[in-house]
């Protein structure tokens, strides 16, 4: 039985389950969450994670949320994407929680601000105040790769796809690979791995007419 993960193309946290069991080549399907319309807040989305959120992965009976606990799962499943030692595998957490507090989560809200609510409702304040963390976010990005290939030991792992979930994505949110030569450099590595797909290839999506 393939491994369901409840997803939509525009969430760069599901981007980050999904491109870890796509490269991990795992049987798995996307489950199309209809986010825009309210889907995530429904009684039957809730029963299955109460946090309301995507990603949700279904492997037979057990349900995993959160993105850097599926990508934990895979990485036990399939034996790719984590360490070769203790000490890589704590690098590696490191940089999943630091993505999660510092650069997902902030480049989520300000792409949310920017392309998918009314213009006339966009906070420009607030986006500005996150744009400004989020150049100090690819700041630490930058520097940690002018020197290496990957953010951990010398293979591709569970930090550099966390730390890509959202870099991929076409919409402004303040990110111009062009201005960051070292993360353009990883995120073309990372895109050259066999069986990567780009977010809205890889999970369907339903954009909201706010957004073209």
């Amino acid at each position: 039985m393939s491994i369901i993960l409840h997803c939509f193309g525009e969430s760069g946290n599901a981007y980050k389950a999904a491109l870890t069991l796509q490269l991990a080549e795992m049987d798995w399907v996307p489950k199309f969450v209809d986010f825009f319309n309210g889907e995530a807040r429904t009684e039957a989305f809730l029963k299955l994670n109460p946090m309301g959120e995507v990603p949700v992965m279904q492997d037979g009976e057990l349900v995993l949320t959160q993105s850097g606990v599926i990508q934990r799962y895979v990485i036990e499943k399939s034996g790719k994407f984590g360490g070769d030692s203790v000490e890589e595998d704590r690098q590696i957490w490191r940089w999943v929680l630091w993505d999660n507090h510092k650069h997902s989560s902030l480049n989520g809200n300000c792409r949310f601000l920017r392309n998918f609510i009314p213009e006339d409702k966009r906070p420009q304040p607030v986006i500005d105040w996150l744009e400004g963390r989020l150049k100090a976010a690819y700041s630490v990005l930058e520097r940690s790769l002018e020197t290496r290939d990957w953010l951990v030991g010398d293979k591709l792992t569970a930090a550099d796809l966390s730390c890509c979930g959202y870099l991929y994505y076409p919409e402004p949110f303040g990110f111009e690979r062009r201005q960051w030569p070292a993360i353009d450099r990883w995120l073309t590595r990372i895109s050259s791995q066999k069986g990567w797909k780009h977010p809205y290839d890889l999970m369907p999506g339903r954009r909201p007419e706010s957004s073209s």
